[in-house]
């Protein structure tokens, strides 16, 4: 385990530095000016030769290899720059916001597991049953909806037509503080929708997994013994059948990361997403290359945990063999 760990992070330096370089690549050809977006309205108004003091300044006027490499450099040392569109250090930036992003993650990728097992279950009892119809149908369909619909959706019937739920932010609105209830009655919307467009893949990879297992010989020897059906669907089943499951938990880590984008826009959940979409607008080159970097490593860290997970729990897998 230590080994493949030890290659899988071998393995990440150069991805990571791959990535943060085409981000500063594809920064400086996009057509947004990070100086006049840094200086707002006053922009329009400036003569050139500010505008070219405000350039070197923010350091936009050198090579974007020049500032890939500088931010590199720095970024080894814990430096990871400072935000010109936040107007704050780049580490305090994530700081504030990567713990609500991660929250809202977590329990939402728990949800979707637990819901999407315990359907896909019930669904593979009984292949073609009218259950298993419904179930199946139910994942295809919320398959093919949009994220961001779902959370209009999910805002329109919850908050504004039945007024049980708030319908964005972290507290309500006359609080003076962020106490734990508050933060879980908001939080009920975001990660329900956030869940709910990761269920269909849970609810299918369980329902053949486990459907498959069902239809093994030892599966069938174990029912003609006697053993109770409970035994059988959890003791035998339901152990082989969530094996290949456990590829899903870093093949969904990169839809995840994005849904929950779009889903904190949505509902003004104070994590990453609003930092993300102000520094792709500005071409905030130290925050781009930081966020990219960060989400860059929650997909390689989801790809080990998922051949962790598998070499722990498949016999027939070695760690040397990955």
């Amino acid at each position: 385990m230590a080994r493949l760990a030890g290659r899988r992070l071998l393995f990440a330096a150069p991805v990571l530095l791959v990535v943060t370089f085409g981000v500063f690549a594809i920064a400086a050809a996009s057509p947004f000016d990070p100086v006049k977006a840094y200086a707002g309205t006053a922009a329009l108004g400036a003569d050139a030769e500010t505008l070219a003091r405000l350039r070197e300044n923010l350091g936009v006027d050198q090579p974007f290899t020049s500032r890939w490499w500088h931010w590199v450099t720095a970024a080894v040392t814990g430096d990871l720059g400072h935000s010109s569109v936040l107007r704050q250090p780049v580490a305090q930036v994530i700081g504030e916001r990567l713990a609500w992003s991660t929250l809202l993650c977590a329990v939402a990728f728990a949800v979707a597991v637990l819901a999407g097992t315990v359907l896909g279950v019930l669904a593979a009892r009984r292949p073609g049953s009218p259950l298993d119809r419904a179930v199946t149908a139910l994942a295809y369909s919320l398959e093919a909806a949009p994220v961001f619909w779902l959370a209009l959706l999910v805002v329109w019937v919850f908050a504004l037509h039945l007024g049980v739920l708030p319908a964005g932010g972290l507290t309500d609105t006359a609080s003076e503080q962020v106490t734990g209830a508050q933060v879980a009655r908001h939080l009920v919307l975001p990660a329900g929708v956030l869940a709910v467009s990761q269920l269909p893949w849970f609810i299918l990879y369980v329902r053949q997994g486990v459907g498959d297992a069902l239809a093994e010989d030892p599966v069938r020897g174990a029912r003609a013994r006697g053993v109770s059906e409970r035994t059988v669907l959890l003791g035998h089943a339901l152990r082989s059948g969530l094996l290949p499951v456990l590829t899903l938990v870093g093949s969904r880590v990169p839809e995840l990361i994005t849904g929950a984008l779009l889903v904190e826009s949505v509902f003004s959940w104070p994590g990453i997403a609003a930092a993300t979409v102000q520094a792709a607008t500005a071409v905030d080159f130290p925050l781009l290359a930081a966020l990219t970097t960060l989400a860059t490593a929650a997909v390689l860290a989801g790809n080990l945990l998922a051949d962790l997970l598998y070499g722990l729990f498949d016999p027939r897998v070695t760690f040397d063999d990955m």
